[in-house]
């Protein structure tokens, strides 16, 4: 047996192995920086795509369960401040969700319309560009079509990487003095947060029994679908039901005399472990084929799910900064959430150095949700 095939025998079809070392080669990428920027946990989704190209492949179990984790625990560090800060900012919040996800619909249409792409790759493309993999279920049913998920490995690098970096631009941009903006933007989220029992009784130290009941709550809750016109339906996912679960168990911290709280440094690190769990698992999963893709499709393509990013990211902002008078850290929690982009928000909680952001991004989230699977239906069906 040659080298070649032993690695192949011995490394690659290690799924634990592999799943460390593009972790630590991914880290590694994160952590260079160019111009003062850098990728963050983001560096393991280019790392992934290459070991997917080499034909390494990560069960969607692992990715699943970033994803998961990921949301839940944004969810319980939101959920004490977020329905105050829902309530505050509530129809700006829901109007940024809608116009986000119709700006990228609206380039969406005009690349098919005008350039000729096929609707069905392109729909693909836009729920990659918006890193939705809820809307790329909606854009294949609607179509019928696998090309929809030839669109989405398309789109889908640059739909992470274009916010990711977004979100540490814009501070400079705009010469933000953070830790001014921080200050004020931790006082008007109300920092303090009052729990109404003290004797409360926990099932363990670390949380994770109020962690796992969070979980349980969301997949349930993420099994449950709405009908829609035209005989589809609509469920929050694996994304959704988690983040709602956690929002909900953050608020309310105690159900009588049982805490139902996890401990901060629990939830960050559960955060940050759920985080490149997924990004790794979507990595690989998209560079299979990924090469092939660009000989048959041609370069153009790239450029194509790159303006679906770019134009509703950019609208977004310049409505919620300059319309709607949000503050820069509520505009680019908003901007993640309403572009969907669970690695953005991590990259945000680093820049920004609060975990309030998330309170944004969890108050955008669910109607960019609902938005971009209505949306990538309608267009799969009338394109």
């Amino acid at each position: 047996m040659d080298v070649w095939g032993w690695i192949q025998t011995n490394l690659l079809d290690s799924t634990l192995l592999m799943v460390f070392l593009i972790a630590v080669l991914g880290y590694l990428v994160g952590s260079i920086k160019i111009c003062g920027l850098d990728l963050g946990t983001a560096g393991i989704l280019l790392v992934a795509l290459v070991f997917g190209h080499l034909g390494v492949s990560v069960p969607g179990l692992v990715r699943d369960m970033g994803l998961v984790c990921f949301v839940t625990a944004v969810g319980f560090i939101a959920g004490p401040k977020f329905f105050r800060n829902f309530k505050k900012n509530a129809k700006s919040y829901i109007l940024l969700g809608v116009i986000i996800i119709a700006a990228g619909a609206l380039s969406c249409v005009a690349i098919v319309k005008l350039i000729g792409v096929p609707a069905d790759l392109a729909v693909g493309m836009l729920s990659g560009a918006l890193t939705s993999t809820p809307g790329l279920a909606a854009a294949i049913e609607a179509t019928g079509s696998d090309a929809a998920a030839v669109g989405y490995g398309i789109a889908y690098p640059f739909g992470v990487i274009s916010v990711v970096l977004f979100v540490q631009l814009v501070p400079r941009i705009l010469h933000t003095d953070m830790d001014k903006e921080r200050a004020q933007y931790e006082a008007a989220a109300d920092v303090e947060v009052r729990h109404k029992h003290k004797d409360l009784f926990y099932c363990d130290s670390m949380g994770f029994f109020s962690f796992a009941c969070a979980i349980v709550g969301g997949m349930i809750l993420a099994k449950i679908k709405i009908p829609l016109p035209g005989g589809a339906s609509f469920s929050l996912g694996t994304s959704g039901g988690p983040l709602i679960a956690g929002l909900l168990l953050g608020h309310m911290n105690s159900i009588g005399r049982l805490s139902v709280s996890v401990p901060k440094n629990v939830l960050e690190t559960m955060r940050e472990f759920g985080l490149a769990l997924f990004l790794l698992g979507a990595g690989t999963q998209a560079g299979a084929g990924f090469v092939e893709i660009l000989q048959e499709q041609g370069i153009l393509l790239f450029i194509y799910g790159a303006i679906m990013a770019l134009v509703p990211m950019f609208v977004g902002f310049i409505v919620a900064f300059r319309i709607l008078k949000l503050s820069t850290f509520n505009s680019l929690g908003s901007i993640c959430g309403g572009m969907t982009s669970t690695p953005a928000l991590g990259t945000l909680i680093r820049v920004t150095e609060t975990d309030d952001v998330a309170s944004a991004y969890a108050a955008t989230y669910p109607i960019a949700l609902v938005m971009v699977v209505l949306v990538s239906q309608f267009m799969g069906i009338y394109l």
